[in-house]
């Protein structure tokens, strides 16, 4: 069994994490670097000018000029219908579009097509298995990935379809603050209950456990999964485009440019305010004036200012806090540590906000952007069979799931916060006399009526045989797994007659479409990893004529005439392959050629020395 990864897959940054053995035979936890040598990669996905797709800075870094073709914040889309109030409120905020696919879902335009959120994830989770694969130098098939307590079932089915299509066998579905926990707790000694206040990039969550040694037994959960760093930064870009509006009656909201430009700034403004008073807001050329005259905005803002602007959205992240203490029977003070998850929670007024709520200073003693990535790891390394990480999860369902009964009331078989894998059975009977079936609608939530809540699929127990009403016994039973995946069957009991039902997959894609996305991506990749290399070539042929025309320069008058003349035209060949955008083929045989006249120059300046090796 190869090695088990562990990725936490963003809204704005995600992270790739394993464990390995060091050389003295102690295990470790690495958070591994991506190509560009960063810890993080930015969940972007763009379509360049020239067809090629870019995932992480360098998407991110063309955000700008590429707007409309530059996918972020994906995973707010994930398992989500179009119609969601939640989905408009992001579509609205967004350069990209955000379109209705067939079955009614959530996807987004990307070049000539539409696609699912899921594939967008899968880019990003592929750029993560890549990672891995560089620094391991072994192909990785397996992973566990994490998601938001709060996901429903429609979304972490949709997180594991990005994770097919992105090659990876998803060996666990895990909880963010459970993994949180993970990292926090592993080594930790005695019994100690703990709250993790995960605020990220798009989410947030708060999670009540109890660890003792190596059992981690999830209390309950709440959270809201449209309240997360984004919103912050939504504030940000609002003052300042109604401000620049006011003065000089320009929206910069309607040029795509523009507002990517002013997010970017805000984002900024925002880390800025974290460690400094007051920061700078400097954006030069972003409008025109009526004639036609650049117009600039130059603007200070204050940490002060960013506070009052988002007072509200902090003060949101109590209400469910309040709710996962209600649902753990316990008060603030119960609690003996805090741990701070997400990159949000960097903010001072967060911070003095969970201190003054449980009445002591939050844990700081995790890295926020890592330690999810860290907690699925040490995850994937107990499925892996690691003797060294033992460990029991013991997590719970986030949302209510039941069935519609009479007059279209929602009727739940497993309460929320239920500890999962679980099983629960419930018997119906029908409603009218002779009844033949008995259809059975599948819902998650927390509303009292059906039509409130998540439909999460239907079916029908046919084959009932004439009965009164009231008579027939059927059975419906729920069972969650552990990575909260729900399937659900009825039995009528006289008959012996049953059907079931397994969720299916929220991201509008058949098997069929699945397993074509995979052989795609694997196509991409393919070209990727060509791109890739031919990258690598011409770095390596830049860096080798820059040495040699510094040796020439520098020796010239140590070699013959002959050598040098034989070096400057290697030299000059290779300058044109490069300059020509040769094919590979042609630039890699010019660096050969170059590589053995530098060795021959070399041979005949030290071949005479006699050195020895250190």
């Amino acid at each position: 069994m190869g090695k088990i990864i562990g990725i936490d897959l963003g809204t704005t940054n995600s992270c790739v994490a394993i464990v390995e053995r060091s050389g003295g035979g102690k295990t470790e936890t690495r958070v591994l670097p991506n190509s560009e040598g960063a810890r993080t990669t930015p969940s972007v996905v763009a379509l360049a000018k020239n067809g090629d797709r870019l995932v992480g800075q360098a998407a991110r870094r063309q955000a700008v000029t590429n707007p409309r073709q530059t996918i972020a914040a994906a995973k707010r889309l994930m398992g989500r219908k179009f119609d969601d109030p939640q989905v408009r409120r992001s579509a609205d905020r967004v350069a990209y579009e955000v379109v209705e696919a067939p079955n009614g879902d959530a996807w987004v335009r990307f070049g000539d097509r539409t696609v699912s959120p899921a594939e967008i994830s899968a880019e990003v989770l592929i750029k993560m298995r890549e990672t891995a694969e560089a620094v391991l130098g072994e192909t990785v098939t397996e992973a566990v990935i994490t998601v938001p307590a709060y996901f429903d079932d429609a979304q972490r089915q949709a997180t594991k379809v990005a994770g097919a299509i992105a090659g990876l066998e998803v060996k666990r579905i895990l909880n963010e603050p459970t993994a949180a926990a993970l990292a926090y707790g592993l080594e930790k000694e005695g019994s100690e209950r703990v709250v993790v206040y995960d605020l990220g990039g798009g989410t947030f969550d708060v999670t009540v456990l109890e660890i003792t040694g190596g059992v981690f037994h999830v209390k309950s959960t709440s959270g809201d999964c449209d309240l997360g760093g984004e919103d912050f930064d939504e504030r940000i870009v609002r003052k300042l485009a109604e401000e620049y509006e006011a003065a000089n009656a320009v929206d910069l909201r309607k040029d795509p440019m523009a507002l990517q430009r002013l997010r970017e700034s805000a984002e900024r403004a925002k880390h800025e305010l974290s460690s400094s008073l007051e920061t700078e807001v400097n954006l030069p050329f972003i409008g025109l004036g009526k004639g036609g005259e650049p117009i600039h905005l130059v603007r200070t803002m204050t940490r002060t200012e960013l506070e009052q602007l988002t007072a509200d959205l902090v003060e949101r992240t109590l209400g469910p806090c309040r709710d996962a203490l209600a649902q753990a029977h316990l008060a603030p003070a119960d609690v003996q540590n805090v741990v701070l998850v997400g990159g949000m929670t960097r903010m001072p007024a967060v911070q003095r906000a969970v201190k003054t709520f449980f009445g002591k200073e939050p844990h700081r003693g995790v890295n926020p952007d890592e330690v999810v990535a860290i907690g699925a790891a040490l995850q994937g390394a107990a499925l892996g069979g690691g003797d060294e990480f033992e460990v029991l999860l013991l997590d719970v369902t986030p949302l209510s799931l039941g069935v519609e009964t009479g007059g279209g009331v929602f009727t739940p078989l497993i309460p929320r916060n239920t500890t999962v894998p679980c099983e629960k059975s419930e018997i119906f009977t029908t409603s009218v006399d002779n009844q033949p079936f008995v259809p059975v609608h599948v819902l998650q939530g927390e509303r009292p009526m059906a039509a409130d809540n998540r439909s999460l699929g239907r079916f029908e127990l046919t084959g009932i045989p004439p009965a009164p009403r009231g008579l027939p016994m059927i059975q419906v039973t729920f069972r969650i797994d552990e990575n909260g995946v729900v399937s659900v069957d009825a039995k009528d009991l006289g008959t012996g007659r049953a059907q079931a039902i397994r969720i299916q997959p929220s991201s509008g894609l058949s098997k069929e479409e699945v397993e074509a996305r995979v052989a795609e991506a694997e196509k991409n990749r393919k070209g990727d990893e060509d791109r890739r290399a031919q990258a690598e070539l011409h770095n390596q042929a830049e860096a080798l004529l820059h040495t040699t025309e510094q040796a020439l320069e520098g020796y010239a008058q140590l070699v013959s005439e002959e050598e040098l003349e034989r070096a400057k035209q290697a030299a000059h060949r290779l300058r044109h392959a490069l300059e020509a955008k040769g094919n590979g083929a042609t630039i890699r045989v010019a660096y050969q050629e170059l590589e053995a006249v530098n060795f021959a120059l070399a041979d005949a300046l030290y071949g005479g020395l006699g050195g020895t090796s250190p």
